[in-house]
């Protein structure tokens, strides 16, 4: 009775999965959960009770369409901007142990005979990435014959799905042993990586008395660019008159000068101008006022700092911006986004105007631009239709994994064009973004379930379970042992690499948990994107050279 009430509304059985399967993710063993993709294995679980209960295609393709163009306008900027200095070592490193795993693949496919189908779904779940199990289901709809095609679109979440949990419990084993091997010490690690990487690290305001001779006299500019000071300069306080500290703000003996920065920043300008003062410059409001105030108007979103020219229309100045739970030092080349919260210091009398110009509205940022986001997803459709010929007669076609997560990458480095603002809201980004996922792994596992349980059924589960394990710990391993021992990768940074290469946030979670800062993230947000492009169009490639 229960299974013909699910099989007659899909709606139903794809939200009682999703609940189901999102309750369990949150249950954490030894500090590892499988997070949301939890609802992939309910999904196969309830699935396997008969082959009826599925949910529509175009449920699906939705899903696939909404996560991977959200993680590519999320990933854009950094994205691009890996690409100089060592970011293309690294990310060169990360293609080429993908590489070596589809070798290991392909030599498991011809060893254990095993479908071509099967194969690529082993070579996503041994690395954990759904958008490549997607779009190999993608392009089998695309190009197997119709009588077919829905056999063979099943296949590879069978491979998929018995790889998967080796590929998260591998990684974070392999990681665990060999910092605890190597004797890692994440702190001395993270105090060597400031001026080389972006790492978040606590803000604090000191104000400072100019006492130093080689100091009076500059303007703050002029210390600044000399000095390679990473600080910025609130407020200056010259006798009874207060005033912004600019960039042309010439310093004199005697003044008291607020410096807002990360705390071995701030120590080293306190000791260049003079002395630490126990006075709070920064917490005076007799003279200038202080808001957290929400960038919500589509005429800021995607521009500079120092393009908005705040000290000379407004009288103030931007010290912190706030990202998420994230707190960035507010420097004239910073873009601003849309729901990012800035700490604003202001003359009392324009802090209103101050507001308005920034937006201020909570509202306005739960209103998602339909019309960036309309014609984003339709560049990327638009993309994923092109098809590229590959020797032999076959074709390449990106898809709908791979076309939307162009589009996205592309889009979210632009922030915007014109009047229109690509990006969304932070918020507004994680949750569409939670929402395709959950849509995708349930859509992938209710429609896969029972081809599922009755391959296992036939014996050859253990043989996959193992092909994949191999799979995994050979970029693990790889990735950890050349990183660190040959290109001299930092413990903390490398941990959030290999958790990118497997595009893995369990991995990034308990990554986190051991180094108890913010560098695996640099790390992860450095690899994702070109992890999550070369696995959607290998895990393809093994599928039309292989069948």
């Amino acid at each position: 009775m229960i299974i013909n009430t699910l099989i007659e509304s899909s709606l139903l059985l794809l939200f009682l999965v999703s609940a189901v399967g999102y309750a369990l993710g949150r249950i954490r063993i030894k500090g590892a959960s499988l997070g949301v993709a939890a609802v992939l294995f309910v999904g196969l679980a309830v699935g396997a009770l008969d082959p009826n209960l599925k949910i529509p295609q175009s449920l699906f393709d939705l899903g696939l369409v909404l996560f991977v163009y959200t993680v590519g306008l999320t990933s854009g900027p950094g994205f691009f901007a890996s690409f100089r200095s060592k970011g293309l070592r690294d990310n060169l490193f990360a293609v080429a142990v993908l590489a070596v795993a589809a070798l290991v693949a392909v030599a498991e496919h011809f060893a254990l005979r095993l479908p071509a189908t099967v194969t690529s779904g082993l070579y996503a779940g041994a690395l954990t990435n759904t958008p490549a199990l997607a779009s190999v289901i993608d392009t089998i709809t695309n190009t197997a014959p119709a009588g077919m095609a829905q056999q063979m679109a099943n296949e590879p979440t069978v491979g998929y799905s018995v790889a998967y949990p080796m590929g998260v419990l591998g990684v974070i084993l392999t990681s665990y042993v060999l910092q605890r091997v190597w004797h890692i010490d994440f702190r001395g690690e993270a105090r060597k990586l400031r001026g080389i990487y972006l790492v978040e690290q606590e803000l604090y305001n000191r104000t400072v008395r100019v006492t130093q001779p080689d100091a009076i006299g500059q303007s703050i500019q002029q210390l600044v660019v000399q000095r390679h000071w990473h600080v910025v300069f609130a407020r200056l306080q010259r006798g009874d008159d207060e005033a912004l500290a600019t960039a042309t703000t010439v310093i004199e003996a005697g003044d008291l000068v607020s410096v807002v920065g990360a705390p071995e920043d701030v120590d080293v300008v306190v000791a260049a101008l003079g002395e630490l003062t126990d006075y709070h410059l920064e917490l005076d409001r007799s003279h200038y006022d202080f808001r957290r105030v929400f960038v919500s108007s589509q005429k800021i979103a995607g521009r500079q700092l120092g393009d908005l020219r705040l000290p000379q229309e407004y009288g103030a100045i931007v010290t912190r911006v706030r990202r998420g739970d994230v707190d960035l030092l507010a420097e004239s080349s910073t873009v601003l986004e849309l729901g990012d919260r800035v700490r604003v210091v202001a003359p009392r009398e324009r802090m209103d105007d101050v507001s308005v110009f920034f937006g201020d509205s909570y509202k306005a940022l739960s209103e998602i631009d339909l019309l960036a986001l309309g014609l984003g997803l339709s560049i990327g459709l638009l993309i994923g239709m092109i098809t590229i010929p590959l020797p032999g007669g076959a074709s390449f076609k990106l898809g709908n994994a791979l076309g939307p997560l162009i589009a996205g990458l592309v889009l979210g480095a632009l922030r915007r064009t014109g009047p229109i603002v690509w990006t969304l809201p932070y918020s507004a980004n994680l949750t569409v973004r939670q929402i395709g996922l959950i849509l995708l792994l349930a859509s992938i596992g209710l429609r896969s379930g029972y081809t599922f349980v009755q391959t296992l059924g036939g014996g050859n589960g253990l043989t996959l379970f193992i092909a994949g394990a191999l799979i995994t710990f050979t970029v693990s391993i790889s990735i950890v042992v050349i990183g660190y021992k040959v290109l001299k990768i930092p413990f903390g940074l490398l941990t959030g690499m290999l958790a990118g290469v497997h595009t893995q946030p369990a991995v990034l979670g308990f990554a986190l948990e051991q180094s108890e800062d913010e560098m695996p993230n640099t790390g992860y947000a450095l690899l994702f994107p070109i992890a999550t492009v070369t696995k959607i169009v290998v895990a393809q490639l093994l599928f039309l050279l292989l069948k």
